[in-house]
């Protein structure tokens, strides 16, 4: 057996999951149990490419095939599919959404790609027997919500029901942000969750039009704001918490000034 062939990975995984001899962590997961660490494999992945760490990338890559091996084993302990059919079912699937490379149908360019993806998907669908009851439809409820936003939002427009510019969104922003200051004056906590709510999906609507992944953008601006912050702790003798408001603004503005990125 080739050293790192993935029968050897299956192998490995099978062992784990021995309810003899293998591990009693792993002999005790479920689908359930695992799916967190499916999702979070998932977004160390996306850390380690907006980091352009390559080496890392190919751990968190290993790490998220591991989670992939351990539900088919799960499956296949269950008679439900083994990791074989797995990787069927995605070979048909790939070769059957791109007609244009393995079939005899023609896509000029990116743009009809993705009209013929939409209708062979459709087709998927139809054929499991879920109607496309919506332009809505094929948008996981388990998206970070700024994806999902951005997704549904996407479908709406495809079929009509968007701004045909940029500039009446940022407007609508303003807009926004002016019912939640009303629902704030109110103190209606409920008002004002679903104004913040408005606010927030407006952005989203906003960052597409900008053509900017929304979630990306926060990460981003996260991850701006942790440099300037833990720069702020290194440069301060005494700790933050006791520092008074003007001080602490004084502080801020200085990691600023110290930062690369813009003010």
């Amino acid at each position: 057996m080739p050293k790192h062939s993935i029968d050897r990975l299956l192998s490995i995984m099978s062992r784990l999951r021995d309810p003899e001899s293998g591990c009693p962590w792993d002999v005790r997961q479920d689908f359930d149990s695992i799916a967190p660490y499916t999702i979070e494999e998932a977004f160390e992945v996306a850390e380690a490419i907006a980091q352009r760490d390559y080496p890392e990338l190919k751990e968190e890559l290993g790490d998220l095939l591991l989670q992939v091996v351990f539900h088919s084993q799960i499956a296949r302990e269950k008679g439900l599919f083994d990791f074989n059919q797995v990787v069927q079912v995605l070979c048909d699937k790939m070769v059957r959404r791109h007609p244009h490379v393995f079939g005899e149908s023609d896509a000029a360019d990116e743009a009809a790609v993705k009209v013929n993806w939409e209708a062979i998907k459709q087709q998927e669908r139809a054929a499991k027997g879920r109607a496309h009851d919506s332009a809505l439809d094929g948008v996981p409820a388990g998206l970070p919500a700024l994806q999902r936003a951005a997704k549904v939002q996407k479908k709406a427009a495809k079929v009509g029901f968007d701004w045909p510019e940029t500039p009446p969104v940022r407007r609508q922003v303003d807009h926004e942000l002016a019912e939640l200051d009303e629902a704030m004056a109110s103190g209606e906590r409920t008002a004002i969750e679903d104004e913040f709510g408005d606010v927030l999906f407006t952005l989203v609507n906003l960052s597409r039009h900008l053509k900017l992944d929304p979630e990306q953008a926060l990460r981003k601006a996260t991850a701006k704001f942790e440099r300037r912050f833990r720069q702020m702790e290194q440069d301060q003798p005494e700790p933050l918490d006791t520092l008074d408001d003007d001080s602490l603004e004084a502080a801020w503005q200085k990691a600023k000034r110290m930062s690369t990125e813009p003010l």
